[in-house]
């Protein structure tokens, strides 16, 4: 009966299935978008500043959003291994 109701309210074309997709869509833009620009502060905040604390914040940052799909896995290894070097070399 509440779908009945909900249906009527739609526009002719639009369907319930689809507005809900399109919420989540939204909800996941917003939310990776927000992820993507946390892990370009902080691969920043680790080139600028060079220290194992730095690191030690982006490279989890990393590790979670290959797992959620965010960062392909390549662009994240390499990322890692240049941060680890720069540090590295600083710190030598």
């Amino acid at each position: 009966m509440a779908d009945e109701r909900a249906q009527k309210k739609l526009a002719k074309g639009r369907h319930v299935s689809a507005l809900k997709r399109q919420r989540q869509n939204e909800t996941r833009r917003e939310r990776n978008r927000a992820t993507r620009s946390r892990i370009r502060t902080a691969v920043r905040n680790v080139e600028t500043t060079k220290t194992r604390e730095a690191l030690a914040i982006a490279l989890p940052l990393l590790d979670r959003a290959v797992n959620k799909g965010l960062l392909p896995r390549a662009r994240a290894s390499h990322l890692t291994s240049r941060l680890t070097r720069l540090v590295v070399q600083k710190t030598a």
